[in-house]
């Protein structure tokens, strides 16, 4: 691991230059680096003759599919060497994407930073639930490391974690938001949507509402998963509002992946599809998975983000959800269907040819 890299992302991540030209310059001097070390990524960066003397600009940096991570190694440092790997959700084939991280350094610091504008609202801690396992209960899970941090460093003393391996705990649930109710406490409630999903079953069940204390928040990640009966996001937010007496506007949406090291945020959900949008040190395009050429602004495409944060593997990945890009960030429209999901497919297949024979 280089440490002058991290130096630069940890530095540029906490020096609030937003600027074109600073953002630009850091995509670059990162996309050097892993061009130079992550062996995988050279060859297809070559293939397309995009090397660091053809690229200019952070828009022309080679978007990795999003699928290559779990048919490749793709890290500048030794991955043995790792601090943690964090791994995406079996699939079908049971094959799981790896994203290595040498240190997990910028990871927390991007986060900690970002979650601190976008979701505390102020407060320097608040009374937490928790609606999703431990890092011990799931030690490769994102997400798990994502809310034990939002746990540790932003949680009072008396916040408490509610879902175990045995799934939710409804009665010990059911007592902490009464307790808070009556208390007057601003309470954080944060997990994946399903969690929620779960809550509204049993809260309906037992025929019960609560009116959590005023700037009580929700935050809610990941979608459903098939892991309940789907919600759409209107009826979804209108449950949260119901059962748990909290404004819309108050309950906010992370979108987030393991390929990245950076979260998404919403403004709240009075409207649905809400507008995401990220900090200075990640960038999104909207484009044409055919031809990797932006859309017109306002036309749906392909998301491809670049985060900073992401120095030891690509920095530029293209996903497979669908987005329209706004003023102030984008709309997640959903999985790629169709023409969109061919696109990607043809991606992926490109890539794989391209690094034939890298051995990793």
């Amino acid at each position: 691991m280089t440490q002058e890299i991290v130096d630069s992302v940890l530095h540029f991540i906490n020096h609030r230059d937003t600027s074109e030209t600073a953002f630009n310059e850091q995509a670059l001097r990162l996309f050097d680096y892993q061009y130079k070390h992550n062996l995988p990524y050279q060859m297809y960066c070559r293939q397309k003759g995009k090397t660091p003397r053809m690229v200019k600009t952070w828009k022309d940096i080679p978007a990795v599919p999003i699928n290559a991570f779990k048919e490749l190694t793709l890290s500048c440092d030794d991955p043995e060497k790792a601090e943690d790997v964090f791994m995406t959700s079996g699939t079908t084939k049971g094959t799981r994407g790896k994203h290595y991280h040498p240190t997990l350094k910028v990871y927390n610091n991007s986060m900690l930073v970002n979650f601190k504008e976008r979701f505390m609202n102020g407060n320097d801690r608040m009374r937490m639930g928790i609606l999703f396992p431990t890092e011990e209960e799931m030690p490769n899970s994102s997400l798990s490391h994502y809310l034990a941090l939002a746990f540790k460093e932003y949680g009072t003393n008396d916040s408490q974690y509610f879902v175990n391996n045995d799934g939710l705990r409804i009665e010990q649930l059911i007592k902490e938001l009464e307790r808070v109710e009556k208390s007057g406490e601003p309470f954080a409630l944060l997990g994946a949507s399903f969690s929620f999903v779960h809550l509204f079953e049993a809260l309906e069940t037992r025929g019960i509402r609560f009116q959590l204390p005023k700037g009580s928040r929700i935050l809610d990640t990941g979608g459903f998963k098939n892991q309940s009966k789907e919600l759409d996001l209107e009826t979804f937010y209108s449950q949260l509002s119901a059962f748990l007496g909290v404004e819309k506007s108050n309950c906010i949406n992370m979108y987030g992946m393991t390929e990245l090291s950076t979260q998404f945020y919403d403004c709240g959900n009075s409207l649905v599809p809400s507008v995401k949008s990220g900090p200075h040190w990640i960038r999104t395009r909207v484009i044409h998975p055919l031809t990797g050429e932006d859309v017109a602004k306002g036309d749906r495409g392909v998301l491809v983000h670049c985060d900073l944060a992401n120095f030891n593997s690509v920095t530029t990945i293209l996903t497979e959800d669908l987005g329209v890009e706004k003023e102030d960030g984008f709309l997640l429209l959903g999985r790629v269907q169709g023409a969109e999901a061919k696109g990607c497919s043809i991606a992926v297949d490109e890539f794989l040819q391209a690094t034939k024979g890298s051995g990793l």
